[in-house]
């Protein structure tokens, strides 16, 4: 999605010195002094603030917690054995908490607010000037939400995607690593990420200096690029560098829970909702298409999954079922606010098909121990949804066409596939470039200060019992 910046300017607090997150990391931060009064310029139109939108958002808002909080901690729990249940819903817990603090710390900042091409400045550190009166436009010219709704909006993004990685290496990784690795990592890779793809001036500041990606033209209605490609790389690289599990293709690590994923995977879906829509902003029909996208793309590709599962082994699985509609999710991500119902049914079959293939075939070809199938899921499905987004926002496709800001009446139109569709693959190749390399340097450097593996003997008596010291089941 395209993210506008606020438009109610602020007085900055004069701020010098450094401070420390824990004993985890530590980050030298300078703020500046309030800026001189800006030149003469167009007067910007007044806002209307509709309390509708604004329940909108909130609500959006609670519900992108739920899919990470318990949605996304039980799909993964079930999916582990069970003397790692409990490591793993500690991680994604610890994770979304010490993010949130991140985030209203600096995070915010250096994503949503003017800097370079790559990643923004630190005059909104500690929620600077942001208040109960300052404002954020969304997609339509003149009409705001408060700011203070996106900051927490777009802080549930920041918190789910670390903990999407966690996946690719569960069940063999220090809960100290993971923890270390997420503030570096949301420092240095996603929020760059998320400034270059969503960072622009907003309807009534359309010619402002945007993010990198955004520059290109290239779009992303709620994250294809910033949450599930970015994760789904870091996982991958992750993977590699932590090593496989001890007994990997040896003994048996069949999910010790599949209601448990079951459960999980349906909250995701649930809570994917907030995610899509609330992305527009607004509670108007274009939140309703994503919606209805959502709804459709997610249970087209639980089905494709079903019917290849059933052709190609026979039988087919519950988890089969949840990785499909997984699949369909991330897919439809990017896409769900510009393509129509029909599209984003084609878009989920056909990221079914090519991430089953990752699944099934490329992962044991290569022998990457994926744990629980983030990069085959979510990098290759976000890929997959990145680049049909470009091709299925077409209007003579059923999309909606891309907004030009910079015309006087923001005409929706189509520069071609071709042109798109460069635009598309220019913001995936940097997010793969950006958070594949950030990663290995990341990963490198926490194995350097606590290492990144526990012990054999405590791998194989479960991470539960010797990283947490209490079991998620009890005799």
């Amino acid at each position: 999605m395209n993210i506008p910046s606020t438009l109610k300017s602020a007085a900055r607090t004069a701020l010098l010195g450094a401070f420390t997150l824990g004993a985890l990391s530590t980050i030298a931060a300078f703020a500046q002094e309030a800026a001189p009064a800006a030149p003469a310029a167009p007067a910007v139109p007044a806002f209307t603030v509709d309390k509708g939108d604004t329940t909108w958002m909130m609500i959006s808002t609670i519900l992108v917690l739920l899919m990470t909080i318990p949605g996304l901690a039980l799909f993964y729990g079930g999916l582990v054995r069970a003397k790692n249940m409990l490591s793993v819903l500690m991680q994604v817990f610890t994770i979304t908490s010490v993010v949130m603090i991140v985030w209203v710390f600096y995070g915010y900042s250096l994503a949503f607010t003017p800097g370079n091409a790559f990643i923004g400045g630190l005059s909104k550190m500690f929620l600077a000037g942001v208040d109960v009166t300052t404002l954020s436009e969304t997609f339509t010219k003149g009409v705001a939400i408060p700011e203070l709704v996106f900051v927490i909006f777009q802080m549930s993004f920041a918190c789910i995607t670390p903990a999407l990685i966690v996946g690719a290496f569960a069940e063999r990784i220090k809960f100290s690593a993971v923890i270390l690795f997420t503030i570096l990592w949301v420092t240095f890779v996603y929020f760059p990420i998320a400034h270059m793809v969503w960072f622009w001036g907003g309807p009534s500041a359309y010619s402002d200096p945007s993010g990198l990606i955004f520059s290109f033209g290239a779009i992303d209605f709620a994250g294809g690029t910033v949450v599930h490609i970015n994760a789904g790389i870091a996982g991958l690289v992750g993977a590699l560098m932590v090593g496989k599990r001890i007994g990997y293709n040896k003994d048996v690590m069949a999910p010790h829970s599949m209601t448990l994923t079951m459960v999980g995977a349906s909250l995701l879906w649930v809570g994917w909702f907030g995610f899509n829509a609330g992305s527009n902003l607004e509670a108007n029909a274009y939140a309703v298409l994503a919606m209805v996208n959502t709804f459709v793309a997610t249970a087209a590709a639980a089905v494709t999954w079903i019917v290849l599962e059933t052709l190609l082994r026979g039988k087919a699985s519950m988890l089969g079922a949840v990785s499909g509609a997984v699949t369909g999710l991330v897919a439809v991500t990017p896409a769900a606010g510009f393509a129509g119902p029909m599209g984003v049914i084609v878009l989920g079959i056909v990221a079914t098909c090519v991430c089953y293939f990752f699944v099934s075939v490329v992962k044991n070809k290569f022998g990457y121990d994926d744990s629980l199938d983030v990069f085959g899921i979510h990098c290759i499905g976000g890929i997959i949804g990145a680049l049909g987004t470009g091709i299925l926002v077409n209007p003579a496709l059923g999309g909606a066409g891309i907004v030009d800001y910079s015309t006087a009446d923001f005409a929706a139109g189509y520069a071609g596939t071709a042109t798109q569709l460069w635009s598309q693959f220019k913001g995936v190749l940097v997010t793969v470039l950006w958070s594949g390399i950030g990663s290995a340097i990341l990963y490198k450097i926490v194995d350097m200060i606590v290492g990144l593996r526990p012990t054999a003997d405590a791998e194989r008596e479960g991470l539960d019992l010797t990283s947490h010291g209490e079991a998620a089941y009890h005799p």
